[in-house]
This record gives structure tokens, C-alpha cells and sequence, in this order.
């Protein structure tokens, strides 16, 4: 890796480098600069925890003016508690520039933030729904906005956030800089570019799949109505001083949370439903330590960025294969090892096989145990699973060994 004291850094954000105890550069990092700071568009891609908001935020504080009080660039993120984040990023980041950063997201008073924006910021995060909401009352002017900057786009748009960015992206001059971040790159996202950007370069560092040098992943299969008391086991095994638990849906996660509680662990909720403060004060005691345990739904999840996770595990296994590496990705960040067990019911086989194919290397069964039900399923929902998702005709005809034996073969 390479130094900052080595790149072209202004001294001053330099200094709060050194005082964060950040030394070296990460991939990600050290390619955008240069381009960023030259006025091409770009398009990055790098895996989860790699450094994607100093790759974006050290270059802009040195692009920004801070004799200019007026909003120079925009940033959107898909969640508020990633809005929340990446200024809190940028502040420590910007330290000894003078310039500064407010975020704008709903779920807070409007009003808190109008105020804010009077105080003429020159860096504004935000939730595309209440960037727009203030510049449709006028609170928030971007016309004179030079830089703008995409977070977690591939997520905005999996939210159905397009029409929203689109109508933010017409409230801003024609003649700026746009960057767009983003750890998987489907087709809408280069269509947005398309749309919206002007020769983009690409710098593709990696996909958002930890490597195996980093991530230890798992899979234990259980039948319906048994997955809570294994991953009861799982915790009383593991001991972990952090972990997060993925449910599929709002009331899944809430509900998980208060029976994991009644077994007397300390475990906090975070999904939709509940208030901003509650949000807030789920994630201050998760990141202070004083929990353990993080239950959360994805969307709520998104854009967690705790140190030291030690284990994932996702509860509900998700449909799409990508959610998947998002959610093993809050651990093994930055360098540090983790560990990711997924609870497997029959039904969760296509979707499981479809997450192993896309992956470099076997999830690895807990135990010998579930390798064998894996190897040897006896339900044939499991089977006319598989028919659905479309496995070849021998697959059919033998059910998931076969599968099995192929995936591991690749």
C-alpha cells in the first residue's frame, strides 16, 4: 500500500490522517485521487470496507473552497445512518480546513435542518427523499454545486431511488463533476452514467466479496422451526464480543431481538419501524459496546461501518446472491479476519447455491452434520425447490447431491 505522506495531500488533512491513524492508502483510495482531483468523472467499485468514503472525501476537501460559503458539493447515500457516517468521516477528515459538512435526512426535524443549511455549509449529505423535500421549499439551493458524489448507488437504486436522484441531478448545473461509488456495478448503474456523466473513467478495484484470507464463512442447515434455538447455539458457542444477526423483514427482526433478549443476551434491534432516536441509540450502544448484538434488517443495515465485528450471521438467508456478500461484509473489514454462518432451512438451497457459485471459495459446513443433510436432503420441497430455480435435467432427476458435488468442483 501506499503512504499518504507520499500522495498529494494538503498538509492539514494530512495531519488529521496521522491523528486517526490512517497511514496507508487503501486501492481504492490512492486510484481516485489523481483522476478526481483532475475534474474526471468516475466510476468506482471497490468491495466493502475497502475505504470508499476517504477515496471521495479526501479529494473533495481539497477541491472545496472554504472562503466560499455556499453548498459546493452533494452527496447522496441510500440510508440516513450511512449519511450520518460519511459526515462524520468527512468532519474528522476536515478537521483543520474550515470546511464544513451537514447532513440532511428524514426522520429528523425539518426545521433542525434548515437551520443548519443557513449556516451555508459547503458539503451537504443526504437521503435523496429530503434533499429533495428542501430543495422543492427552497431551503436548499444546489446551483452552485461543482462536485457530486453517489454512495452505495447500487443500493439507491435496488431502494427505487432513480427518479429521485434524476430529479436531483436536473436541480444542479450541467457543468459538474459527478462521481459514482458503489460496490456492484448491475446495468442501471451504468446506465445513470450514461445519462448523466461525461466520459467516466472506471476504476474497478474489486467486486464486494471478502477474500478467504479475511472471511471465514459457514453454513448450518436446520429444519423449520428450529432455526432460533441454532442460532442460540451458535452464540452461546462463538461468545462474540460483536456480532450482527440479518433477518429478512421488519417485524422479523424485532421480534428475534425481544426472544433473543428473553434468553438473557444483550441485543439491540435496527430496522424501519422504529423511530430515529431509537435507531440512533441502537447503534451508539452496538458501536460503544455496550451490546453485543446487532439484529437489523438490510436496508437498516446498510452502510454500517463498526470496527471489529467479529461474527454475521445471517438468520434469514437472502434472496439475491448479492445481499449475501453486503451482509458477510460487515466483518472482515479493513484488513482485520471475521467469520459469517448462515442458517439454512429447505427452502434456502437455490438461493444458497446460487450465492456459493458466485463466491471464490466453499461456505464451509459448521459441522459434519451439515455437510451430510446438504449432501443428502430427504424433503422434496427441497428437490422441487431446485426444479424451480432451474437446475439442469441430472439435477432434477437426482435432486441437490449432484448440485452439491458441482458447486464444489468449480
Amino acid at each position: 500500500m501506499t503512504k499518504f505522506e507520499e500522495m498529494d495531500i494538503d498538509p492539514r488533512i494530512l495531519r488529521s490522517l496521522n491523528e486517526m491513524g490512517y497511514t496507508e492508502a487503501f486501492p481504492i483510495q490512492e486510484k481516485v485521487q489523481a483522476p478526481f482531483m483532475s475534474g474526471i468523472d468516475l466510476i468506482g467499485q471497490a468491495k466493502t470496507g475497502s475505504g470508499k468514503t476517504a477515496a471521495f472525501g479526501l479529494p473533495l476537501l481539497h477541491l472545496v473552497n472554504p472562503s466560499q460559503r455556499e453548498v459546493q458539493a452533494l452527496i447522496l447515500a441510500p440510508t440516513r445512518e450511512l449519511a450520518v457516517q460519511i459526515t462524520k468521516e468527512i468532519e474528522k477528515l476536515a478537521k483543520y480546513t474550515g470546511t464544513k459538512a451537514v447532513t440532511i435526512y428524514g426522520g429528523q426535524s425539518i426545521n433542525v435542518q434548515i437551520d443548519a443549511l443557513l449556516r451555508r455549509p459547503h458539503i451537504v449529505v443526504g437521503t435523496p427523499g429530503r434533499v429533495i423535500d428542501l430543495i422543492k421549499r427552497r431551503s436548499l439551493n444546489l446551483s452552485k454545486v461543482r462536485y457530486v458524489v453517489l454512495d452505495e448507488a447500487d443500493r439507491m437504486l435496488d431502494m427505487g431511488f432513480i427518479d429521485d436522484i434524476e430529479f436531483i441531478l436536473e436541480a444542479t448545473p450541467g457543468r459538474r463533476q459527478m462521481s459514482l461509488f458503489s460496490a456492484t456495478m448491475p446495468r442501471e448503474i451504468l446506465d445513470l452514467a450514461r445519462r448523466y456523466m461525461s466520459n467516466p473513467q472506471k476504476i474497478l478495484i474489486s467486486a464486494d466479496e471478502p477474500s478467504v484470507e479475511e472471511l471465514d464463512q459457514y453454513y448450518t442447515v436446520v429444519d423449520d422451526g428450529s432455526k432460533q434455538d441454532r442460532l442460540v447455539e451458535i452464540l452461546k458457542s462463538e461468545r462474540p464480543s460483536s456480532a450482527i444477526v440479518f433477518c429478512r423483514t421488519k417485524i422479523g427482526a424485532h421480534r428475534l431481538a425481544r426472544d433473543l433478549e428473553k434468553r438473557y443476551f444483550n441485543v439491540v434491534p435496527l430496522h424501519g419501524d422504529l423511530s430515529q432516536y431509537q435507531r440512533d441509540a441502537s447503534m451508539n450502544a452496538f458501536r460503544a459496546g455496550q451490546v453485543e448484538i446487532l439484529v437489523a434488517t438490510d436496508v437498516a443495515a446498510r452502510g454500517i461501518d463498526v470496527p471489529g465485528v467479529q461474527l454475521v450471521v445471517n438468520y434469514d438467508f437472502p434472496d439475491d446472491p448479492l445481499v449475501y456478500f453486503h451482509r458477510v461484509g460487515r466483518t472482515a473489514r479493513a484488513g482485520s479476519s471475521g467469520k459469517s454462518i448462515s442458517i439454512i432451512q429447505p427452502d434456502d438451497f437455490p438461493n444458497f447455491y446460487r450465492a456459493q457459485h458466485l463466491t471464490k471459495t466453499i461456505i464451509k459446513p459448521l459441522t459434519p452434520l451439515d455437510e451430510q443433510k446438504a449432501l443428502h436432503p430427504n424433503t422434496r420441497r427441497q428437490q422441487s425447490s431446485f426444479i424451480r430455480y432451474g437446475g439442469s435435467r441430472p439435477y432434477r432427476r437426482t435432486g441437490y447431491q449432484h448440485a452439491w458435488q458441482s458447486y464444489r468442483r468449480r
